[in-house]
């Protein structure tokens, strides 16, 4: 796989939530990080999604954001 974004993190699916329209899809990237995506339940179907699986989060963003409270 070839792809632009520069961030890529393989992880294994650990939950998918599905939904009619978009389900969640959370992977673990190392041990007790997880990162969760909001995909189409179409996308999972045709990506063959599973728990347990290897997956990849693909970041690409113009912008990071970060905040703290005070």
């Amino acid at each position: 796989m070839r792809v632009s974004a520069r961030n890529q993190l393989k992880g294994t699916v650990r939950k998918i939530t599905h939904g009619s329209i978009n389900s969640e899809v959370t992977l673990e990237i190392v041990p007790g990080i997880e990162i969760t995506a909001q995909v189409t339940t179409a996308s999972v179907t045709a990506l063959g999604l599973k728990e347990g699986a290897t997956a990849y989060a693909l970041i690409k963003a113009d912008s990071v954001m970060v905040g703290v409270d005070h």
